[in-house]
């Protein structure tokens, strides 16, 4: 996204402007605020933030600062992250105004960050700009991470209900914390730029809803049939797929509404699953022809000893012949519900040790 909104400065938009010499607003076009994930600013009126993980940040000096900002449903959540460990949850309302990110900060640099917890089903939010108070000086952005990851998942992936203590499942947004899944996770690890594609109840070859991966994984806006990603814009190192586990369920369900469209009233074979699983994977490898690409499972039960689901994966990374193709499984870790905070983390303690042993990076 880099690119456009260098364009949108030049061409449009001031880069900062004053209201007076106590406050400074910089506009979402200013390059040096960053962007991470797939973000929409095609409206050249503010930029869009839609998929889990997505981000904005900025450097700067003041005593405090705010966002303008105007939900599409009311029902997003976003991490406000302060200088790298103080963490806010703001929740953005379907009124444009400005919100309150952090007061009372000290003298010298400060770094600011809005994090998607949610997932693109809660609608947009527009990011029209900070406003920064008091000795306000915008700081120049930091410098490119050295390494780039992208994960491709399901509710695993979009941390669904990873804070939802109760163990119930809650479909409420409050719950799901993209912040602390194991994609994240193991992002901030590898100090690594993170961009997530992931829904919930999405699979390879058919899902709880209308969409599979093989449909959405192209697109910049994900309820737009016809938006397409630039994939030029971003080229991730590391790529992680984790998914089936919603296939696995949905295959033995053929009064299902999705089955009668995928299938009709044959159950799928074995041959289809992993075609189909080795079609998306080489998809992928169009897309990024010096990607690491690591096939995965986890932690739910499609990564139970005995699956035949990881089988598939490993015959079709066995028939695609690429040296640069891996499969890493998860441990499984029976539960009732999602996995939670503490799973999430045993995840990515398995995914980091298997990158350090086996990608050169």
């Amino acid at each position: 996204m880099k690119k456009i909104f260098y364009l949108i400065c030049v061409l449009s938009i001031p880069l900062i402007s004053c209201s007076n010499e106590n406050e400074l607003f910089i506009p979402f076009s200013n390059p040096e605020i960053e962007y991470w994930g797939r973000i929409d600013s095609t409206s050249f009126e503010a930029a869009q933030l839609s998929w889990s993980g997505t981000s904005i940040k900025m450097n700067f000096e003041g005593e405090s600062i705010q966002a303008l900002l105007k939900d599409e449903s009311g029902d997003n959540y976003y991490n406000i992250i302060i200088d790298n460990d103080s963490i806010s949850i703001l929740r953005p309302g379907k009124t444009k105004q400005y919100y309150e990110l952090a007061s009372n900060l000290s003298k010298g640099k400060h770094t600011i960050e809005i994090f998607k917890r949610a997932e693109w089903n809660r609608g947009t939010t527009n990011f029209f700009g900070f406003k920064i108070s008091n000795d306000a000086k915008l700081l120049p952005k930091s410098a490119p991470k050295k390494r780039k990851i992208e994960f491709y998942g399901n509710s695993i992936t979009a941390g669904y209900a990873i804070e939802d203590l109760s163990g119930k499942d809650s479909p409420d947004s409050t719950y799901t914390n993209n912040y602390k899944s194991y994609a994240a996770i193991t992002a901030r690890y590898f100090d690594a730029e993170y961009q997530c594609i992931c829904k919930s109840g999405i699979g390879i070859t058919i899902s709880w809803h209308p969409l599979i991966m093989s449909e959405m994984y192209n697109r910049l806006i994900p309820t737009d049939s016809t938006s397409r990603w630039d994939f030029s814009l971003y080229q991730p190192d590391v790529v992680v797929i984790n998914l089936l586990q919603n296939d696995t369920w949905l295959v033995n369900l053929p009064e299902h509404e999705e089955f009668k469209k995928r299938f009709g009233t044959k159950t799928p074979d074995d041959a289809y699953i992993i075609n189909a699983y080795q079609q998306f994977v080489t998809s992928l490898r169009k897309e990024y022809p010096n990607a690491n690409i690591i096939c995965s499972l986890g932690s739910m039960d499609a990564a139970k000893e005995g699956s035949k689901w990881m089988e598939y994966i490993n015959l079709a990374i066995a028939n695609l012949n690429d040296e640069k193709v891996f499969a890493h499984f998860m441990p499984f870790i029976e539960a009732k519900a999602h996995p939670s905070i503490k799973d999430q983390q045993l995840m990515a303690n398995s995914l980091i040790e298997f990158i350090d042993k086996n990608i050169d990076w």
